[in-house]
């Protein structure tokens, strides 16, 4: 990782109240290379020296400081992302996904909001999850 960027991510891991550690740098910049969710078993098998519970550990604290999110496609199995926002407190980065069902990955429409959803009076909406399926156009050129 270059040292600029090793700098940047210092700086966001202290902005957001984390203590800035070796496999804190590595996970966030691991999560910062893909562009897109993924899942603990990804950066299990990237990240092959670093043990399974210390990355959760580390996903689990990032999510809390509002450093990553985390969203579940419908495969039963949570992915992660780093927030684009840059508000501490808002880890939803409301913005829709794309999964696709026959590479089974999933993919940010970071330029497609969420639409406002209205509730009934009395309930108050805590996060939005927009998932989209269909197939990609990885997929789809490859027939």
């Amino acid at each position: 990782m270059a040292s600029n960027n090793h700098a940047q991510i210092d700086s966001l891991l202290e902005s957001h109240g984390v203590k800035v550690t070796a496999i804190r740098q590595l996970v966030y910049a691991a999560l910062a290379r893909h562009r897109r969710p993924v899942s603990l078993r990804e950066l299990d098998d990237e990240l092959d020296t670093v043990d399974r519970s210390t990355i959760f550990r580390t996903l689990t604290l990032l999510h809390g400081a509002h450093l990553i999110h985390a969203l579940e496609d419908g495969s039963g199995v949570a992915l992660y992302e780093v927030c684009t926002s840059s508000d501490a407190e808002d880890d939803d980065d409301q913005h829709m996904h794309f999964y696709c069902t026959r590479c089974h990955r999933t993919y940010c429409f970071r330029t497609q909001p969420i639409p406002e959803v209205l509730v009934p009076e009395g309930f108050a909406i805590e996060s939005v999850n927009v998932l989209i399926k269909g197939v990609c156009v990885n997929c789809r050129t490859q027939g």
